[in-house]
């Protein structure tokens, strides 16, 4: 640019026309080196984000076979398990990626301002009061979205997940940086803030675990009856007609759970598919039930034993008779009231 300014300025003699062709020359030279490390740069991170997204995918798909292996087959590849794992790194590397763009971008948009001869001490000074009052106006949206973010990244919960966050539990419908929506058992629809999540239970990740409690009377033979709820369970198990819940671990009956006021309980432990306990668990009531009538088992009911305190006053005789002084009246009688009634 200098040699340029010079040749200009031996040809025209004009120092302003020089110093503007100078000017032409360096300043967009500079302003395209800047947006052309910009471009590689915002590359160069897209990348690596999208490497960041298929690890998880990975790690996520790692875990599911592990777990595969150990239940010797029976657990059957979850399609849905893997889209939501899909999912999941797809709005990680979306937003991530946009995060990394804007960043890029707005530092490449100063740079250029700079090489333009624009102040940018003022752009500066009014960005950062106007983040300062964005930041104390939107603490709750920022806790949100870092929330939801440490939760895609930790897979704590996804679409289809049956979960208790506290004050309301549901199935997951949606899930965004921001909110988590679900909809309980009764069907409505609760939109949940990350940052409002303390704690979360997830019932339905990878496996489930279907816990009854079968209460049996006092004078029920418990070994018998342990052994009708575990040939239940293994019927259920080996049935090829039952379709609505799939259980992927041969069922357990762990025995006497409790000794209570009118039963005693047996507890059986089935593990099952993702979100499946309940319906295996009906499923076991009803045979169960069916199978105890067959059996003879009695289910329990409430007893108490009442104690009846009799009233001895007739064989006792009359309570004692109270004196009662005369009442004089104004015309100088005397009168004695009767005694109450009892």
């Amino acid at each position: 640019p200098n040699q340029l300014c010079e040749w200009v300025h031996d040809k025209t003699g004009n120092e302003t026309l020089a110093s503007l062709v100078a000017w032409a020359v360096d300043v967009p030279l500079r302003i395209v080196v800047i947006v052309v490390l910009g471009f590689v740069a915002s590359r160069i991170l897209r990348r690596s984000i999208d490497h960041f997204g298929k690890r998880i995918t990975d790690e996520s798909e790692s875990e599911l076979n592990e777990f595969r292996q150990g239940r010797a087959g029976r657990f059957l590849i979850d399609e849905r398990y893997e889209q939501r794992s899909a999912a999941r790194a797809d709005t990680l590397t979306s937003v991530l990626g946009s995060a990394a763009s804007m960043t890029v971008w707005t530092i490449v948009a100063l740079l250029v301002l700079g090489e333009l001869g624009i102040s940018l001490a003022p752009l500066l000074a009014g960005a950062g009061i106007a983040g300062v009052a964005i930041g104390f106006g939107a603490q709750s949206v920022v806790k949100d979205f870092l929330s939801g973010f440490f939760m895609l990244v930790e897979d704590q919960y996804g679409v289809g997940d049956v979960i208790d966050v506290g004050e309301v539990s549901g199935t997951v419908e949606r899930v965004t940086l921001r909110t988590t929506v679900l909809r309980d058992v009764t069907g409505n629809v609760w939109h949940v803030p990350n940052g409002e999540i303390h704690r979360v239970g997830n019932m339905s990740q990878l496996w489930s675990r279907a816990v009854l409690d079968i209460d049996v009377a006092y004078d029920t033979d418990l070994r018998y009856a342990q052994g009708v709820i575990q040939r239940v369970a293994e019927e259920v198990w080996q049935d090829p007609d039952f379709e609505a819940g799939d259980i992927i671990d041969p069922p357990e009956v762990w025995g006497i759970e409790n000794l209570g006021a009118d039963g005693i309980s047996i507890r059986l432990v089935v593990k099952t598919d993702p979100a499946e306990q309940w319906i295996v668990a009906r499923e076991l009531r009803l045979r169960i039930k069916e199978a105890f009538d067959e059996a003879g088992i009695e289910m329990p009911f409430p007893q108490r034993t009442v104690w009846i305190n009799q009233d001895h006053r007739d064989e006792q005789g009359p309570p004692p008779q109270v004196p009662v002084a005369p009442v004089r009246r104004g015309d100088g009688t005397d009168e004695v009231f009767a005694d109450p009634p009892d």
